[in-house]
């Protein structure tokens, strides 16, 4: 069997507050094959962002293995992380993060202005992304030109035009009403379909429950991984499905 695209394997990040240490994440073990689209559920406190932040290579474990594409992640330079970053992960933001005087077209092309792609080839792989988002006819507008759904359009093919290994999203319909982020939450389901690797980092039952998989955290534990329409009710119960 292929190895799978992530890699967690007792996982452990802790912070030295006022003299005291803050377990954020205790333990934490998990695989997520290539294809698949997977939430990462949690109150307030749970871990997730914590969770999040290593699994984007923002930040390196105190302890324990996260390998990403094959690469062991821990230990690694803050060169190397950001080099990681750019190849590897596409971040979706639930604030969209886009330069407000650049156009989407612009906004698009940015992950690869840092790798030092060419421009032509710059603007045709930025048009082919803002394309397969349905903005094909919104590309030389700016952000306050666009509705908030139409922003996270951007934002998303920002994300997927450097052809990453995986999609990573921080509660993107946080700032979206009802119907627009249920427009986006089908935007990834397409993009799954496709054959994208989906993480979405959320609080939100709700959105948990449309992902196929989902993995529930608490205190910095992983007490809940199966199907997104189970793991999204389980509330704090410690039940961890096999």
């Amino acid at each position: 069997m292929a190895e799978p695209l992530i890699v967690v394997e007792d996982l452990h990040r802790h912070y030295e507050v006022g003299g005291e240490t803050v377990r954020a994440l205790d333990g934490v073990s998990f695989s997520i094959a290539r294809g698949e689209w997977v939430a990462i559920i949690g109150q307030s406190g749970s871990g997730k962002s914590t969770l999040m932040n290593l699994l984007g290579c923002l930040d390196t474990p105190t302890a324990g293995v996260y390998r990403l594409n094959g690469s062991d992640v821990e230990g690694l330079a803050d060169d190397a992380l950001a080099d990681l970053r750019n190849k590897e992960i596409g971040f979706v933001f639930q604030t969209f993060q886009l330069l407000p005087r650049a156009s989407a077209l612009a906004n698009v092309e940015l992950p690869l202005v840092y790798r030092g792609l060419p421009r032509r080839e710059r603007r045709a792989r930025a048009e082919e992304a803002l394309r397969s988002v349905g903005l094909a006819h919104r590309m030389t507008h700016k952000p306050n030109e666009l509705s908030g759904g139409q922003r996270q359009r951007v934002a998303i093919a920002r994300a997927l035009v450097g052809e990453p290994s995986i999609l990573l999203a921080d509660e993107p319909t946080g700032n979206l009403d009802s119907q627009t982020g249920e427009e986006i939450i089908r935007l990834f389901g397409e993009l799954n379909v496709r054959g994208h690797t989906i993480i979405l980092v959320t609080h939100e039952p709700k959105l948990a429950a449309r992902c196929p998989r989902a993995i529930r955290l608490s205190d910095g534990r992983v007490v809940g991984d199966g199907p997104g329409s189970e793991i999204a009710t389980l509330g704090a119960a410690r039940v961890v499905h096999a």
